[in-house]
């Protein structure tokens, strides 16, 4: 029995999905099927069982849930107790929603690390809204950066923002913004995200909704006159100085957003994400979540990527 079998196990049982198992620790699903085979020869139990309402567990698992919650987050204290005795950098883990990902965890983690000097290595990866609450309860992960989240966790707000609605300024819309053409970076695929909560107000059907890989991509098409996008104010000042951009009221934008720090209850977080709530209050904090596009080192470049803890 291994810490990655019961990760694999507590985050099934937790998202009710391997699909969503296997993407939140960055592996396959046969890697998280065959973690969960393992766990179940070791126990003599299936645990875990597919039914038509779900992944449900059985009385063995109900059981082992909690106590493997708890060894996970065992392994975590461990892991932060050997290196703080071996003098190595505290590890940090921040999941952030794309669009965070894409222009402001780089540039806001690279600040926090300056501030802290290298008393903590920090990373983001990326997840979706419903896996967040779930990745920092089970110590999978130190923060969230991104909407309030719900759950035994510390959701505070550290920035205010608005999101308003995007289009080339030649561009006219036809009908209303049910039959627009929308312009979407992977947050509109994720249903707990501000951008599929508009969405959902404004009717819009899938139909009419085109995901790009990023942002900066949607933005683009959005420019060259393809339909509409979605964009937090202060990211899209660049694009709208250039009059690539123009904003397109809407009947639910601009709508007042903001980004909120979540962590584990404040005497359980670990001494980095302490850290990082201190830090998100600064001025310099600020001024990087206002306009991250000062970039950051190549040395100190990190692609946002999913938190892998496996092992």
């Amino acid at each position: 029995m291994t810490l990655g079998q019961l990760s694999a196990f507590v985050l099934v049982a937790r998202l009710g999905s391997v699909t969503d198992a296997a993407r939140t620790l960055g592996v396959s699903e046969p890697a998280v099927s065959q973690a969960l085979a393992a766990l179940r020869q070791h126990h003599g139990d299936k645990l875990i069982v597919r039914t038509a309402n779900g992944m449900t567990l059985t009385p063995g698992g109900s059981r082992l849930l909690p106590i493997a919650t708890q060894m996970v987050a065992l392994g975590a204290d461990a892991d932060a107790a050997v290196r703080e005795a071996n003098g190595v950098a505290e590890r940090m883990h921040v999941v952030v929603t794309s669009t965070i990902a894409e222009f402001v965890a780089d540039p806001l983690l690279e600040a926090f690390m300056r501030r802290t000097g290298q008393s903590v290595d920090a990373s983001a990866g990326l997840a979706q809204v419903a896996e967040m609450p779930v990745l920092v309860t089970n110590r999978l992960a130190d923060a969230a950066l991104g909407p309030r989240l719900e759950g035994d966790v510390a959701s505070e707000p550290v920035f205010r923002c608005n999101i308003v609605a995007v289009a080339a300024p030649g561009f006219r819309p036809r009908g209303g913004p049910a039959q627009w053409p929308w312009l979407v970076d992977p947050s509109g695929a994720d249903p707990g995200s501000g951008t599929a909560q508009l969405l959902r107000r404004m009717a819009v059907p899938e139909s009419a909704i085109r995901v790009f890989p990023n942002q900066t991509a949607a933005w683009s098409a959005a420019a060259n006159g393809n339909g509409v996008s979605l964009a937090f104010e202060h990211l899209v000042a660049p694009q709208r100085r250039r009059q690539e951009l123009v904003v397109l009221p809407t009947p639910v934008t601009p709508r007042t957003e903001y980004w909120h720090l979540t962590t584990l209850p404040h005497n359980r977080c670990s001494t980095a994400a302490n850290a990082l709530r201190h830090f998100l209050g600064t001025p310099a904090a600020m001024q990087v979540m206002r306009a991250p596009g000062a970039g950051v080192p190549p040395s100190r470049f990190r692609p946002p990527v999913y938190v892998t803890i496996w092992s």
